[in-house]
């Protein structure tokens, strides 16, 4: 399998992304811990990597690990968030309350939720699937 890093999939789907500086590894290491479950690994990968991704709209594709885990540890405190325990919001996705998220549970694993009325429609198989398909078709 060839070694291809997370940031130069980004940029040569979105160029004029900005990338940030890897998250701190201890942070991505307590993550898991905090929210009760681990994270997938192509998001911790790509944390360490890039810590926050922002598309050229100024949509935050990719958290920071930081918002990851404060805003998924406030919606799991919300009693209508259904299937808290198999949902990680990670990023923001087109206007309003649209957010991608990573559901373990569903065999898309990728999918845009709607905060306002809690529809999930499943988008990528995984988070590579979501950089080279999803987004390049959502930006050329």
């Amino acid at each position: 399998m060839l070694a291809v890093s997370w940031r130069d999939v980004v940029l040569a789907v979105l160029p004029s992304a900005q990338l940030t500086e890897g998250a701190p590894p201890g942070a991505l290491s307590v993550a898991g811990d905090l929210l009760g479950a681990p994270l997938p690994d192509d998001l911790v990968a790509m944390l360490a990597e890039t810590d926050g991704i922002r598309a050229p709209d100024g949509q935050d594709l990719v958290w920071p690990i930081a918002r990851i885990v404060h805003d998924n540890t406030e919606l799991r405190q919300l009693p209508e968030f259904k299937e808290r325990e198999t949902l990680v919001v990670f990023g923001d996705s087109g206007g309003g309350n649209d957010r991608v998220a990573y559901d373990a549970m569903s065999p898309a694993h990728i999918l845009v939720w709607d905060r306002d009325t809690d529809e999930r429609r499943p988008v990528a198989v995984d988070l590579a699937d979501y950089f080279t398909r999803v987004l390049i078709e959502d930006y050329f």
